[in-house]
């Protein structure tokens, strides 16, 4: 009997078939510090020039006054994704004056205390209080250092058309949104599977500034007197430095339903928490083991639009599952934009593998064995014959890589003929390469810069970042692109002060409502 990754791969070899492969959707969420010209976190306010960060469609804050968020839309496109970014760094850079965009996951040099770093203001309305009060929580929960931490959120979907035709084709006696949502949860199970290729492929965070840490238990090694590393590390930012929290070590979220999904995350939100309830309550939005839904620190999550005021998980509830959102990305300081197309192209073949292949359920020893594999490969990827295990067994990290790109190069094949490129396939030769050679992953190679050069963290990461927005600064905008963000800028601001004009209800009845939707759940 075929394989559900046989049976997919026939289906969309077909050639009535293969143009649906063209319309996977993307989109791309950048974070980057600002930093001043010494390379120091950036103490102004959010620029006014961006307009404004609570309504901009383009340009945001995530944790930090000082941490940009920027946002392309949806897109079929790699090349429409990757040229709408370029252009909202362009534009940024012409408005920071002396500052620059830190390009790379780990932070810029930081003050000593956490009130040196500004949490994200977002204006007077409930919403935006909503917004900076969330993120006092997290300074009191994990620090305000951890949340300088940056990365690439890479949004993936399939439209409905595919789905209808798969649909079809499987003769699934489902309804459409639940075969699809099943399938969702299906390709996250299979990712958090192998997410450790991703890790070991594309990390870029195997160093950071001894500031950071400012005296914090380690396992990093110095280099110099000013970094600390592991030698080798390939994503310090995906470990225990990084977003992780010892509170949630013991948060056990069910991706095998929907149902179970939303029971135990609503739990884990609705059910105070000890350590918590001292924290005053104008400095976080609850005492829960999680505040809202996205303090759970996931490297993959279910995800659909919301309408206004609606929370995550009943949007889930409502219409299931719409995208997925992949957030164990670092951003790549030798990259001008964090990211390039080689590696979308990578990343759109694994997750379709993810979404063909079986997906059996996890249970708990599953789980616990593949966060071991996750955190042996973030903390020593790079280690000679470093040994992981698959269903109990134990199996060497170039081995078990070798096999997953063998299945993803025959899904890159498929989107190469829909595509008429060989670009997919290249990808995943440019892949297989890093796995023969681990020089060639970016975690190597920045390893490599730091030794060679006895180089601290901090002036490779400033002079990649200075480099880059040189080159930005000289492209510049066109007239188009111009008009473009300075409309989005004022039609941002206007929206702004709509939101706060019409509000009426104290912000302790909004926050009552809000809450109120996990009980109706």
């Amino acid at each position: 009997m075929a394989t559900s990754l046989e049976q997919r791969l026939a289906f969309f070899a077909a050639s009535s078939h293969q143009h649906l492969l063209t319309q996977i959707q993307r989109g791309i969420e950048k974070e980057s510090l600002r930093a001043n010209k010494d390379g120091i976190l950036a103490q102004t306010s959010h620029p006014a020039a961006f307009g404004s960060a609570l309504t901009h469609p383009s340009i945001t804050t995530d944790f930090s006054e000082a941490l940009l968020e920027f946002i392309t839309p949806v897109s079929p496109s790699i090349e429409d994704t990757l040229k709408e970014l370029d252009a909202i760094h362009r534009f940024a850079v012409s408005e920071l004056g002396d500052e620059t965009i830190w390009n790379a996951s780990m932070p810029c040099r930081l003050g000593e205390q956490d009130d040196d770093i500004p949490v994200a203001r977002f204006g007077s309305s409930n919403t935006a209080t909503m917004k900076s009060r969330y993120r006092m929580g997290l300074g009191h929960r994990y620090g305000r250092k951890m949340q300088t931490i940056a990365g690439i959120h890479y949004n993936f979907s399939l439209p409905k058309s595919v789905w209808q035709e798969l649909h079809a084709a499987e003769k699934s006696d489902l309804p459409l949104k639940t075969y699809i949502t099943n399938n969702y949860f299906g390709l996250i199970r299979n990712f958090r599977r192998y997410a450790w290729l991703l890790i070991y492929l594309f990390g870029a965070a195997p160093a950071v500034s001894r500031c950071f840490l400012n005296g914090k238990p380690h396992q990093l090694e110095p280099l110099g007197d000013y970094t600390l590393y592991g030698p080798n590390a390939t994503s310090l930012r995906m470990g225990d430095l990084g977003y992780q929290s010892d509170a949630q070590k013991n948060l056990h979220i069910c991706y095998n339903h929907l149902d179970f999904y939303v029971e135990t995350l609503k739990g884990a939100i609705t059910t105070s928490h000890g350590d918590y309830e001292n924290i005053p309550r104008d400095q976080q939005l609850s005492s829960g083991l999680l505040q809202i839904e996205n303090e759970f620190y996931s490297p993959i999550r279910p995800k659909r639009v919301t309408e206004s005021g609606e929370i995550p998980l009943g949007a889930l509830r409502r219409g299931g599952v719409e995208y997925i959102e992949v957030r164990c990305i670092d951003v790549n300081p030798m990259l001008p934009v964090g990211i390039n197309a080689e590696q979308i192209r990578f990343m759109d073949a694994f997750l379709l593998y993810c979404l063909y292949q079986d997906s059996p359920p996890c249970d708990d020893d599953h789980n616990a064995e593949i966060s071991s594999n996750l955190l042996n490969v973030v903390n020593r990827g790079r280690e000679p014959d470093l040994t992981l295990k698959q269903n109990g067994d134990s199996i060497t990290l170039k081995q078990w890589a070798e096999n997953l790109i063998a299945g993803i190069s025959g899904v890159a094949d498929q989107l190469d003929s829909a595509h008429n490129t060989d670009a997919y396939n290249q990808s995943c030769q440019q892949q297989l390469a890093k796995i023969h050679d681990v020089s060639l992953t970016p975690s190597a190679q920045i390893v490599a810069e730091l030794e060679g050069r006895d180089d601290t963290y901090y002036h490779y990461a400033m002079e990649h970042s200075l480099a880059h927005a040189k080159v930005f600064k000289e492209r510049g905008l066109n007239d188009e692109e111009r008009q473009r963000f300075a409309t989005m800028r004022e039609t941002s601001i206007a929206a702004q002060a709509k939101i706060e004009a019409e509000q009426s209800d104290s912000f302790e009845d909004y926050l009552n409502r809000f809450y109120q939707q996990y009980q109706d759940l």
